[in-house]
């Protein structure tokens, strides 16, 4: 499989910015994470091509050692009472949890468009 589909659209813009992989312009939300049917400027087909929990994998484990590791420091070194782990990494983790998922949901479906393209242009 080539990389090279003919777009100078580079990876890294349209994955965490959140723009369509075939033109870079177009917005690939709806909603937070709803993906649209269609690229507003470009018209490609975005719809079915949805990356399902493929970024939660990644989120959970980069969220997880984020927040598991300064925990386990901070108790360690200053024995925090349980009441306080809960209020300080608990919400730590789900800040970043929901901060991740728009941009690696982006970037799985910008890999998808790159490496499976004959996909996205059998749909169109």
């Amino acid at each position: 499989m080539s990389s090279d589909n003919g777009t100078k659209v580079p990876l890294s813009a349209t994955a965490f910015l959140g723009r369509c992989p075939a033109c870079g312009c177009g917005n690939i939300f709806k909603h937070f994470i709803v993906v649209r049917e269609r690229c507003e400027p470009c018209g490609q087909i975005m719809g079915g091509h949805d990356s399902g929990d493929g970024p939660v994998a990644f989120i959970v484990l980069i969220a997880g050692f984020a927040v598991l590791i300064p925990a386990l420091i901070v108790e360690v070194k200053y024995s925090w009472p349980i009441w306080l782990h809960m209020l300080v990494w608990l919400p730590l983790a789900a800040f970043l949890s929901i901060g991740l998922i728009r941009p690696f949901k982006g970037f799985l479906l910008a890999l998808q468009y790159r490496y499976r393209r004959h996909e996205f242009d059998s749909r169109s």
